[in-house]
């Protein structure tokens, strides 16, 4: 269902007297405050893809918990999980298949540092 249907669906039940006037603007409201959120009418814009795409644009490397270049610790923080376990994912996959230490080094040159807080001009 798209939005004008949603639309003229809220307004026959504003008509029949099932919504009153305050709770059809509230439902219009919301109803059209997630058009920009919501992209349902395109098929590439949904799922769960766009979701990993979401969390990995919010993936940044720590600047407190850090060994090397904070991407463990950022990726603790972005999974939830420890950033020692994500240590020893790295080490592991060094040791076993070798290319751990190219993944780190990705993960290091393309997910920036989380930002500070303070801005040029505050100080």
């Amino acid at each position: 269902m798209n939005v004008s249907e949603e639309i003229k669906r809220l307004h026959e039940l504003h008509l029949a007297g099932a919504l009153s006037d305050a709770e059809f603007a509230q439902a219009k409201a919301k109803l059209l405050s997630n058009i920009n959120l919501d992209k349902s009418d395109s098929p590439s814009d949904s799922g769960p893809s766009n979701d990993l795409v979401q969390e990995f644009n919010r993936l940044r490397r720590s600047r407190n918990d850090r060994w090397l270049g904070g991407v463990c610790g950022g990726l603790g923080r972005a999974s939830g999980m420890e950033a020692w376990i994500w240590r020893l994912v790295f080490v592991l996959f060094t040791l076993t298949f070798g290319f751990g230490v190219v993944i780190y080094l990705l993960l290091w040159i393309f997910v920036p540092d989380e930002e500070i807080g303070i801005t040029k001009h505050e100080y």
